[in-house]
């Protein structure tokens, strides 16, 4: 039997679950009403056609990594919490991701996550193309750490296997670096301690003028 009551809201949540675990070619109306337990009618009713479903998902996702909160004592600690939080979302929804790309609002979708570094790094002293230089570099370094970790685990089975290839002789003679680069690396820790390394280098930089970037002191 048909549900006789029916959300907006909730026909875009079951939506952009089916996405989140099959993709955006799995998501048909008729799949979407078995999901719900209603008749197809229903779901054209509140959300029109699939595209325009799409096109509401897309929105909902932007608004969703809008939702993203600093956390933490003193600019470092919240810019790093800033990345974490990019990098959980992310994670979170890589075809909703993938859409928002596809429809040209990628930046729109990561303005959010950008004024609150922004506010970070003013707090931390860093002003004018300095301070942009370290937003940026906070997001593209969350980004492509993210965009490495999915290569890792979409890739085929290696072999010989990274942890195969690591000896005292090929470590430089550094048998525990060897000992290390055997065992799996974790992601999580790794990309703590990377951007926490990241920011620090970046705020040490904060009594230096303004008007000019990293990049200009060479």
């Amino acid at each position: 039997m048909a549900r006789s009551s029916l959300t907006r809201e909730e026909v875009l949540a079951a939506a952009a679950g089916l996405v989140r675990q099959h993709g955006p070619q799995a998501l048909t109306m008729r799949k979407l009403a078995a999901e719900l337990g209603t008749a197809v009618t229903s779901i054209y009713w509140h959300v029109g056609n699939r595209e325009s479903l799409l096109d509401a998902l897309v929105e909902r996702t932007v608004q969703e990594m809008g939702t993203l909160r600093p956390a933490g004592r003193g600019p470092a600690a919240r810019i790093v919490s800033v990345a974490r939080g990019l990098r959980r979302e992310l994670r979170a929804r890589p075809h909703l991701i993938a859409m928002v790309h596809e429809r040209g609002l990628t930046e729109q979708m990561f303005l959010p996550a950008q004024q609150a570094l922004v506010h970070e790094v003013h707090s931390a002293g860093l002003r004018g193309a300095r301070a942009a230089d370290a937003v940026r570099a906070v997001q593209f370094h969350t980004v492509g750490f993210l965009l490495v970790e999915r290569n890792r685990e979409r890739s085929p089975v290696q072999s010989p296997a990274e942890g195969d290839l690591w000896s005292a002789s090929t470590a430089d003679d550094d048998p525990a670096l060897a000992r290390a680069l055997t065992r799996p690396a974790d992601p999580d820790r790794l990309f703590a301690a990377s951007v926490r390394a990241l920011v620090d280098g970046l705020l040490a930089g904060r009594g230096s003028p303004a008007d000019g970037s990293w990049a200009d002191r060479g």
